[in-house]
């Protein structure tokens, strides 16, 4: 599956089976190690204003959320049993992006959107990333947090080809194309730990602050 701004075979993967049937058994692992984890979960602390309304995308048993009480958690992963373990959701839906792109959300339901470690397995992401927009609020922000770690039959060709550089202009170039603006990155990597580095962006419309380490499109 190809998309016009991007190369031909640039969204392929090897294993091109139904993903349903990937995750149709759970898998209850941590994708990042602990120190990571912790670095994450700082950031969200400053990226998630508390009594928000998030959006947890392409989520699983755990969010690594800060202990901040938010008004709405809403998760929307591959596995029921992944999900109904998370227990920082407050609703959750299995539902497969590559399949449909379309969320199953109203208008301007989100005030942050949040995708973790899972980025490189979207094969429509211009989409997906199109219709965000729509869910969240005007000035409403996603952050993407990526480290080196994947299902590499499942992540796409470009994300096993391109360096960490390259992936991260690569999400910023998803983001840009989609209409978002103040597009940014920071490198939160601890030390002697998997790398994090987190790409943000922001719903035009609203008063967002600018993203740190600005990346041009």
């Amino acid at each position: 599956m190809t998309d016009p701004a991007f190369p031909d075979r640039f969204f392929e993967r090897e294993d091109e089976a139904a993903d349903a049937v990937f995750y149709r058994e759970p898998r209850f692992v941590a994708h990042i190690d602990d120190d990571t984890i912790a670095a994450l979960t700082g950031y969200y602390g400053e990226f998630l204003p508390p009594g928000s309304r998030v959006l947890d995308l392409m989520s699983s048993w755990i969010s690594h959320l800060p202990d901040v009480d938010y008004a709405r958690v809403a998760g929307l992963g591959m596995n029921e049993q992944e999900l109904a373990a998370n227990p920082r959701l407050t609703d959750a839906a299995v539902h497969d992006l590559n399949d449909d792109p379309h969320l199953p959300y109203e208008d301007a339901a989100f005030d942050r959107a949040l995708i973790a470690v899972s980025i490189q397995y979207l094969v429509q992401p211009l989409a997906v990333f199109g219709d965000l927009a729509r869910v969240l609020t005007p000035g409403g922000r996603v952050a993407v947090a990526m480290s080196h770690r994947c299902f590499p039959t499942k992540a796409i060709l470009a994300f096993r080809a391109l360096g960490p550089v390259d992936r991260v202009r690569l999400v910023s170039a998803y983001l840009h194309h989609a209409g978002f603006v103040d597009i940014g990155f920071e490198d939160r990597s601890p030390a002697h730990a998997d790398p994090l580095w987190i790409v943000v962006g922001t719903r035009p419309g609203g008063a967002g602050p600018q993203g740190k380490g600005r990346v041009r499109s």
